[in-house]
């Protein structure tokens, strides 16, 4: 390890079926900074071998262990893992910076560190307060007077694959609701972010009464195979994915021999529309909103409206902002932006950089590589004017620090827009208050926020229409992802 890597250390083995382990092969893969390009240190790779024998845990922890009936003891370790994961905050965030590239100030008391494990507060919460059973009223069906009992049961084994770009709070968006309903869980972390899986793994057997198998943590430099073989495993009940629509379709479509339950969290690429009544700066500012994390999030708003009379003015102002964001060193105080994941996403944010200037769309600032930053996987902020929405600039999912802008004529035009998309994840409105609402109400998208509020929290379901997925992460609905509904008739 180098120098600037030396202090930062994350844990390199599997969780199998209660003990951190090396992977059956003995292999390991490097896990790389993407803001230095330097080694922080190696991690399991995982093989068949290991994903089946974590499958297999879990599919006895969840038949024979007692986890799924014993509510009280799912609260107690989810405490346990709560307070644990607490008390280590401070490595987990320097893990966090150092693989995922996230800056300072979106990790420390923001979503890539401290802001995930308030979904652990907030189930353990609900854990209390859920209707695990109901009942019916008596019915006379067929004249036998009858009492109908609805219980709420876990829904088996979960199969957690998770994306690299918040990593944290993904995973612990699965991991929390699903333990909490009484699943067993084997969760496969993206091959960039191992150390944030391993950092759950490592906590839940060390500071955790939970049963062996319980939770299964699997990291892999094979970005295909490892979560196939998840899917496909009949012992595996419900697969909660996310990321690409592209691989969304083929869990889904692979998930459907065994008729399993599917949750997929996919692709966006949401509007903000400002209409004509906004107050221009403030509304114009959220175009900079595509620098946070380097664009790397799959709600974040990608697409600007901005009404014909008002054009030229914002996409100047945008201009002026842009060119003098201030970015670099993800430790530095006060930064959004920082290197995207991997040389591997940086080619195909320049691709697609270079593809709307063949486009005809406007390159009006950005659109390189920083020239004062020598190392890390960065991507000036990019702002593109003069597009029309039937640009791929416009229709595809980029996942880097790019706007582009488009104009529209009303309110009707602006949604015709915003609505012109394969996704529907999320998007924004500025304006006068009721307009801005009633804007809102006509985009087809699961979140919304408007006049700068923000939809985002532990008990907010989160979940996208069309081909963004399907169900809903957190919030009550995030926890009936991980159950079945059985209704029983007793004499009335």
């Amino acid at each position: 390890m180098s120098a600037p890597a030396a202090g930062v250390r994350g844990e390199s083995r599997l969780l199998i079926d209660g003990r951190l382990v090396e992977a059956r092969s003995g292999k390991r893969y490097p896990n790389v900074n993407p803001a230095t390009e330097e080694t922080l240190g190696l991690v399991a790779d995982a093989g068949p071998d290991d994903v089946a024998a974590a499958i297999a845990a879990a599919r006895r922890a969840f038949d024979e262990s007692g986890w799924a009936q014993n509510l009280e003891l799912r609260r107690r370790c989810l405490r346990q893992l709560r307070d644990a994961m607490r008390a280590q905050r401070e490595d987990l965030h320097a893990q966090l910076m150092a693989e995922v590239g996230a800056t300072r100030a979106i990790t420390v008391n923001g979503p890539q560190g401290d802001g995930p494990l308030a979904i652990l507060d907030y189930y353990l919460d609900l854990l209390g307060s859920y209707a695990w059973e109901s009942e019916l009223p008596v019915t006379r069906h067929m004249g036998v007077p009858s009492r109908r009992l609805v219980w709420k049961e876990a829904a088996g084994v979960v199969a957690a694959i998770t994306p690299w770009n918040f990593p944290l709070q993904i995973n612990i968006a699965k991991v929390a609701p699903a333990l909490a309903a009484g699943c067993s869980v084997v969760l496969k972390a993206a091959p960039e972010t191992p150390w944030t899986a391993t950092f759950i793994g490592r906590v839940a057997a060390e500071c955790t009464d939970m049963p062996p198998g319980v939770l299964n943590v699997l990291t892999s430099s094979d970005r295909v195979a490892t979560g196939e073989q998840l899917v496909a495993d009949p012992r595996v009940d419900v697969i909660s994915f996310t990321g690409s629509t592209a691989t969304g379709r083929h869990v889904m479509a692979q998930a459907a021999a065994g008729i399993k339950r599917v949750f997929l969290e996919l692709g966006g690429k949401s509007a903000t529309i400002v209409l004509e009544d906004a107050e221009l700066p403030g509304a114009l500012l959220s175009g900079l909103a595509v620098c946070y994390h380097a664009g790397q999030g799959c709600a974040i708003a990608t697409r600007l409206l901005l009404p014909r009379s008002r054009y030229a003015e914002g996409v100047e102002f945008l201009r002026a902002a842009f060119s003098q964001l201030p970015y670099g060193d993800p430790l530095g105080d006060g930064q959004i932006l920082g290197p995207v994941i991997s040389a591997r996403q940086q080619a195909r944010v320049l691709e697609y950089i270079e593809i709307g200037k063949r486009e005809g769309a406007r390159l009006v600032c950005g659109g390189g590589r920083p020239r004062h930053l020598k190392r890390g996987y960065y991507v000036e902020p990019t702002l593109f004017a003069d597009v029309t929405n039937d640009m791929r600039i416009a229709q595809e999912e980029i996942f880097g620090p790019v706007l582009v802008v488009i104009p529209y004529e009303d309110d009707d035009d602006a949604v015709r827009i915003a609505n012109d998309s394969i996704y529907g994840l999320s998007g924004a409105v500025f304006g006068s208050s009721e307009r801005a609402l009633q804007v809102a109400r006509r985009i087809r998208s699961g979140t919304m926020n408007v006049n700068g509020a923000n939809f985002f929290a532990p008990d907010s379901p989160f979940g996208g229409y069309k081909q963004s997925g399907i169900g809903r992460e957190m919030g009550v609905a995030g926890l009936e992802e991980y159950l079945q509904t059985k209704t029983v008739a007793v004499p009335g």
